[in-house]
């Protein structure tokens, strides 16, 4: 496996700041109010470490949207948001007036909306960076335990998978919610990666 240097987590974080501004700007559309998206942070890390970093809280419950892309590396992509935060994103996104009773209606829908905008932004910012095409699906929308999202990030274990962590910290209005975008490549995708980081950096210095 290719270890990230400083100058490439640098370089692949500027490439998701990027992303999250353009996701910013296309939520705060959605809302009609001032959206910040911000992503901090970013790690590699191996499947089984995930409980510790990404899923610390055994009682809680996360929705997750989903998207698998494919280009010259492939990869899933997951937004995780505890449930509760997730409700309050889509109150915001449907309009505050909403009731607490009506929000589960529309809670797929906005949330595989706010995926999209999400995870797209991300992929289209790292597509037009590095200079390749990415493909992705359609996201999908689900609500899991810990357990079970850890097993599912863990199902390509055999696969020799890694993980790439951001942290997201998102403010609409009033409302804070702190979630995670997680990127599961192969150890060969993962190679493949650093390698177009590589000739980015090559051709910006």
């Amino acid at each position: 496996m290719s270890v990230l240097t400083d100058i490439e987590t640098d370089a692949l974080t500027e490439i998701f700041n990027v992303g999250a501004g353009r996701a910013a700007l296309s939520l705060s559309e959605i809302v009609g109010d001032e959206v910040r998206l911000s992503v901090p942070s970013l790690e590699v890390l191996r499947t089984r470490e995930i409980d510790e970093r990404v899923l610390p809280l055994a009682n809680a419950r996360f929705a997750a949207v989903s998207q698998i892309f494919d280009g010259p590396f492939d990869a899933e992509a997951v937004l995780l948001f505890a449930e509760a935060h997730a409700l309050e994103i889509v109150r915001d996104m449907m309009g505050s007036q909403i009731s607490l009773e009506d929000l589960a209606e529309f809670e797929q829908e906005a949330m595989c909306e706010l995926g999209n905008i999400i995870l797209n932004a991300c992929l289209s910012a790292m597509a037009d960076m590095l200079g390749i095409t990415l493909n992705s699906s359609l996201p999908e929308y689900a609500v899991s335990s810990p357990e079970e999202i850890s097993a599912r990030l863990a199902s390509g274990e055999n696969e020799d998978t890694y993980v790439l962590v951001l942290h997201i910290d998102l403010l609409i209005e009033k409302h804070h919610a702190s979630g995670h975008l997680i990127f599961l490549l192969s150890s060969t995708s993962l190679n493949r990666l650093v390698t177009h980081i590589q000739r980015y950096l090559n051709a910006i210095s």
